[in-house]
C-alpha cells in the first residue's frame, strides 16, 4: 500500500472499523474515506454502486456487519442472514467492479464448525456442522469469504480475508440483548458493584472455553495484512489463549471491584464447548498480539465508564 492510497473503511464507526481506523491514521495513511449509515447505507446496491463510482477507493477494509452475541443470534437468524449478505455482497462486488486494488474481508471465528480440532486451523472451515446458534451469521461470513475467493480465482483480484477471534474494546455494544459475552459481563459486573447486589448471575456453566482479542490487536493485525499479505487463502487472528467463562467473568469482577458471588443460569446456552484459533499462520509472518486480558479488560472498563456508564 502507499500512503496516498484512497482507503474506504466499511463500517469505521463499529468498534473493528473505528479500531482499524486509528490504526491506519497511526500509520500515516491520511486518505481515508469514511461514510456513516446516514450517508451510504450498504444495504443499498445502487446507493454503494454510486459511491464507488465517484470515489473509487483503491483499497477497501470491509469491517462492517450485523453482529450480536448468543441471544441476538439465536433469535433473529433472518436478519443476521440477509442483512450480512447483502451488505457484503454490494460492498465487494463493487470494489471489483470499480479497480479497487485490494480488499480485506474480515470474518468470524465462528465461520469453524461447532466440534473443529483444537486450537482450530484455517483447514477446518466447511468440515463439519455449525453452531447452531450463531449459525444464520457464520453462513454469511462464508458466503463472503468465498466471494472474495471466487474474485480471486476468476478475475485475478487481491481479496484478502482475515477470520478474528471474540474481539472486545473501546465502541464495543453493552447493550445487554445483542451484546458479546465479554461486554455483557463487564457491564453486569459494573452495575452489580453499583447496586451493591450480592451474586452476579452469568448465563450457562462457566465451562465453555474462549480466545479475546483486543481491538487494537486486531487492528495492527489488519493492518499487517493489508501492506504484507496477499493470499486468498484465509487467515486466523488472535491472541493463541483461551481462558474459560468462569475464568474471564472472575478477571472482570476482579478488575471492575464487584466482589459478591458468581451464580450460574445453566438453562441457558453454552455454545461451542471451545474456540481457540490456530494462529501459528499469522505469527510465522511475524506478527503476535500485545495487549493482554487484563489489561486490555481495563482499558475497556475505562472506556466504558467515560462513554457509556456517565
Amino acid at each position: 500500500m502507499k500512503k496516498s492510497d484512497r482507503i474506504f473503511i466499511a463500517g469505521h464507526r463499529g468498534m473493528v472499523g473505528s479500531a482499524i481506523t486509528r490504526a491506519l491514521e497511526a500509520a500515516g495513511y491520511a486518505n481515508l474515506l469514511r461514510r456513516s449509515r446516514a450517508e451510504l447505507d450498504l444495504g443499498d446496491t445502487s446507493a454503494v454502486a454510486r459511491f464507488f463510482q465517484k470515489e473509487k477507493p483503491e483499497i477497501v477494509v470491509f469491517a462492517a456487519a450485523k453482529v450480536g452475541g448468543i441471544k441476538a443470534n439465536n433469535d433473529f437468524p433472518v436478519e443476521f442472514l440477509i442483512d450480512n449478505l447483502r451488505i457484503q455482497t454490494n460492498v465487494i462486488a463493487a470494489a471489483h467492479e470499480n479497480g479497487a486494488r485490494k480488499v480485506l474481508f474480515l470474518g468470524s471465528s465462528c465461520i469453524y464448525p461447532k466440534h473443529a480440532p483444537q486450537p482450530i486451523p484455517e483447514s477446518a472451515l466447511l468440515t463439519g456442522p455449525l453452531e447452531p446458534t450463531n449459525e444464520a451469521y457464520a453462513i454469511a461470513k462464508i458466503a463472503g469469504v468465498k466471494l472474495c475467493q471466487a474474485y480471486t480465482r476468476e478475475y485475478g483480484a487481491n481479496f484478502i480475508s482475515a477470520m478474528p477471534s471474540n474481539l472486545y474494546g473501546p465502541n464495543e455494544s453493552f447493550d445487554l440483548e445483542t451484546s458479546h459475552v465479554l461486554a455483557a459481563l463487564l457491564r453486569k459486573a459494573h452495575e452489580a458493584k453499583t447496586n451493591r447486589a450480592r451474586e452476579l448471575v452469568v448465563w450457562g456453566t462457566g465451562a465453555p472455553r474462549r480466545e479475546f482479542l483486543h481491538v487494537d490487536d486486531c487492528a495492527s493485525a489488519c493492518l499487517f495484512l493489508l501492506e504484507k499479505y496477499d493470499s486468498p487463502e484465509i487467515i486466523n487472528v488472535g491472541s493463541g489463549e483461551d481462558v474459560t467463562i468462569r475464568e474471564l467473568a472472575e478477571l472482570i469482577c476482579d478488575v471492575v471491584g464487584f466482589e459478591g458471588e458468581l451464580t450460574w443460569d445453566k438453562t441457558k446456552p453454552d455454545g461451542t464447548p471451545r474456540k481457540l484459533l490456530d494462529v501459528s499462520k499469522l505469527r510465522a509472518l511475524c506478527w503476535k498480539a500485545t495487549i493482554s486480558l487484563r489489561d486490555g479488560i481495563a482499558q475497556t472498563y475505562d472506556w466504558f465508564l467515560k462513554n457509556v456508564a456517565k
